[in-house]
This record gives C-alpha cells, structure tokens and sequence, in this order.
C-alpha cells in the first residue's frame, strides 16, 4: 500500500497526494495526519491536490473527513492546487467541501492559515485585556 508523505513546514503540515486515493490509501492517510497533527501541535494542515486530473465523490468525502478530523485536534485544513475541471466536477456532485477552505497554490494557502491564526492570537488578546466585573 502506497503512503502519502506528509511534510512538516514550520507548525503547517503539507500533504501532497500525488497517487490515486484507494479506501486504504485514505483511511491511513487519515490515520497518519491525525498522529502528526497530535505529535507535531501543528496548527494547518495543507492538502495540495494538484496531480489529482478527478476527484470524485470519495475523494471528496476523504477530504471532508480529513478536514473535521483536523479541526477537532486544533488545526485548519486548507486544500491547495484545485484544477477549473476539478471544482466543477464538485460541484456537480453536490460536494460543497464543508468546513475545507481553499487556496490557489501553496503558499496562499500558507497565508490564509498565518492570517487565521493571527487573527485569533489578537481575538485572545482582546478578550484577557478586558477589565474583570464584580460579582454580587
């Protein structure tokens, strides 16, 4: 069974499938990124699909349950390199991707996940500076 390298990129995780997705190639993918994630504290995960010519309703559903699985352990799923013919053969299927966002390429994907947690680092700050209120 072939394995999909995942590559560590300061606290981002890139995934680049360049294989066709078999049920066992999917399933230990989610296995493999689940545990990076944990062991790593990484807070992105970029999926770059961009060898992919078809993604097809199981590739989609894979992509979505990597998503929810890498929201539920603290970190953002950004998929990266989606082809024109790619995004409509989703749409098509009715597969809106929840939860997944997108990029372009790599490093806007990249971007997107700095700028989400920047913007939850100055959301946590906001909240600690706020004067404690007295109970009665």
């Amino acid at each position: 069974m072939e394995r999909v390298p995942i590559l560590k990129i300061g606290d981002i995780l890139l995934v680049s499938i360049q294989v066709d997705m078999s049920d066992q190639t999917a399933v230990a993918l989610q296995e493999d990124l689940a545990e990076r994630i944990v062991a790593t504290g990484c807070h992105g995960v970029i999926i770059d699909i961009t060898a992919l010519d078809i993604v097809d309703s199981f590739v989609g559903r894979m992509l979505s349950t990597i998503a929810s699985i890498s929201r539920v352990l603290d970190a953002e799923t950004v998929v990266v390199g989606m082809r024109p013919a790619v995004a409509i053969t989703l749409v098509e299927l009715g597969l809106s991707l929840n939860g997944i966002r997108t990029a372009l390429n790599v490093e806007r994907g990249m971007e997107l996940i700095a700028a989400d947690r920047e913007r939850e680092y100055d959301e946590f700050d906001d909240s600690s500076d706020a004067e404690p209120t007295a109970s009665p």
